[in-house]
């Protein structure tokens, strides 16, 4: 039986790889890198997420790629009253939260906020008891 030990990268579908690379860099961090034959990706801590433009998806890829469709959640080291002020200062607006949810280890507290493509984005950090 296959034992899977955590996710390497993800792939979104994008309407303009320039904008979600500033948007990605500029408010959660996040470093634009290129890598094999000009394309692009955001690398945080050990993880990237690639990017396909839309219309000029990388094969293969999704059966039906859309731009808007990813619902992610990041954790974040930051306090959540720290996101929402840097997220606030940025003009970002705040769909929902904070709000307690539970993550893949445990209770969290979230802020929802939307990227330029309009994929949700949760952003959280874990609770200490």
């Amino acid at each position: 039986m296959i034992s899977i030990s955590h996710i390497d990268h993800i792939v979104l579908t994008v309407q303009s790889i320039e904008d979600t690379c500033d948007f990605y860099s500029q408010v959660l961090g996040m470093e634009c890198i290129e890598f094999s034959e000009g394309r692009k990706a955001l690398k945080f801590g050990n993880q990237k997420i690639n990017l396909h433009l839309k219309g000029k998806e990388f094969k293969p890829h999704a059966a039906h790629p859309k731009s808007g469709s990813a619902d992610i959640c990041f954790i974040t080291e930051c306090p959540i009253k720290d996101v929402v002020s840097s997220l606030t200062a940025a003009s970002i607006q705040i769909e929902c939260g904070p709000i307690g949810r539970t993550g893949a280890e445990g209770k969290i507290e979230s802020v929802y906020i939307r990227d330029p493509d309009g994929n949700l984005l949760e952003i959280s950090n874990y609770l200490t008891v």
